[in-house]
């Protein structure tokens, strides 16, 4: 089992008089987090999965709920999403059960979120947990296995499963993105043609590491723009992509309001493609390093709570800084090289503009840059 950087953050939240939430994709880890955390403290788990749990816990009252929690004073409901009316429910949980700790975990965005926000405002803590990080994987295995493993893991990612059966890589993932991806996001988003969903995500990830112009999918497609916009925040609340906008204030040539979309796990890009030829025969490369750095960055900002915006930044002229981070009034730029040369520098006019802090993140020193 890897340790996990929220388990310890998790843990400092217990018996503070709120719910504890946990969001995030299918087979990252949830509910293996949350058992480890409480596997020696006695507790009710109950399964939303489970077709009896969820007509018990849909709008229940306050009796019905002390009935089904009794004397556990730590509850854990799991897959939360599926139970309908389920903010209520736990609102109720919170207010009038205060020596309990609840536990809540959820697969995606699109239903969890809304359902807990209004009912649970002030009475939460809400995380996200992604696929196992590099920092995770590295101080689990150690610093050379992990070397060694690099190549591997801009192919295959980082979901635990694909991590554990070595050798099995292909196949679970093609089973994670034919049940996750196509399957459930389907099936959360009432999308009506799933043709047009599988389309879109190739040539997302066809497009890795360039900006996207929903005018240009549209034409790809052959649907509308607003389809496009639409079907790209689906994608976004299945935690399957996440966008950078563009970094802009003061010059009149940068451009303002293209995006980058990248993938949460590469494993998951790659399958989408069907594409796992070593790195030696990819024209990908670079696009490959690219993603796994900025989704790793991404894990760090959002477990370690840096505060830290993401962004990109390009002019009309084709200058273009792959990373730029705004922390603390501070700007910061990095740029990504798989094979970085010397002496090589961010544009100046950017360094200039913005008196910004400058990066060549490459093989010999990313690991700075993914455990901040």
């Amino acid at each position: 089992m890897f340790k996990r950087t929220l388990s310890d953050i998790i843990e400092s939240k217990i018996n503070k008089g709120k719910a504890i939430i946990l969001i995030g994709p299918r087979q990252v880890g949830k509910t293996t987090l949350i058992k480890a955390i409480i596997k020696t403290k006695e507790h009710l788990f109950l399964d939303g999965d489970d077709p009896t749990v969820r007509n018990v816990l849909n709008n229940p009252n306050t009796e019905q709920i002390k009935s089904i929690i009794g004397s556990n004073k730590i509850v854990f409901i799991d897959e939360a999403q599926r139970i309908e009316g389920i903010g209520l429910t736990l609102k109720i949980i919170t207010d009038q059960l205060k020596d309990v700790q609840l536990f809540v975990s959820g697969s995606s965005s699109f239903d969890l979120s809304s359902a807990l926000n209004e009912p649970l405002t002030g009475r939460k803590w809400e995380y996200e947990l992604y696929p196992i990080s590099w920092e995770e994987f590295e101080d689990k295995h150690g610093f050379l296995v992990a070397e060694q493993q690099l190549e591997n893991r801009l192919l295959f990612g980082f979901y635990p499963d694909i991590l554990n059966h070595s050798g099995e890589e292909k196949e679970l993932l093609k089973q994670l993105v034919n049940s996750y991806l196509y399957r459930d996001i389907l099936a959360y988003s009432n999308i009506r043609k799933p043709e047009v969903l599988e389309k879109l995500v190739q040539a997302l990830a066809l497009q890795l590491g360039n900006e996207v112009n929903y005018n240009e999918l549209a034409q790809i497609i052959g649907i509308d723009k607003n389809t496009v916009s639409n079907y790209i925040d689906i994608l976004e609340k299945g935690y399957v992509i996440f966008k950078l906008n563009s970094f802009s204030r003061n010059l009149r040539n940068e451009i303002k309001k293209n995006k980058k979309i990248y993938f949460y796990d590469n494993g998951v890009r790659n399958m989408i493609l069907g594409n796992f030829n070593p790195l030696s025969l990819r024209q990908d490369t670079g696009a490959l390093w690219e993603n796994f750095l900025i989704s790793e960055r991404l894990k760090q900002n959002t477990y370690k709570n840096t505060n830290a915006k993401m962004y990109f930044w390009r002019t009309k002229q084709q200058q273009e800084v792959d990373l730029v981070e705004e922390k603390n009034g501070i700007i910061t730029g990095f740029e990504f090289k798989w094979n970085a040369k010397k002496k090589l520098r961010l544009p100046k006019t950017f360094v200039n503009e913005y008196q910004a802090n400058e990066f060549i993140i490459d093989r010999a020193n990313f690991r700075k840059f993914t455990t901040i």
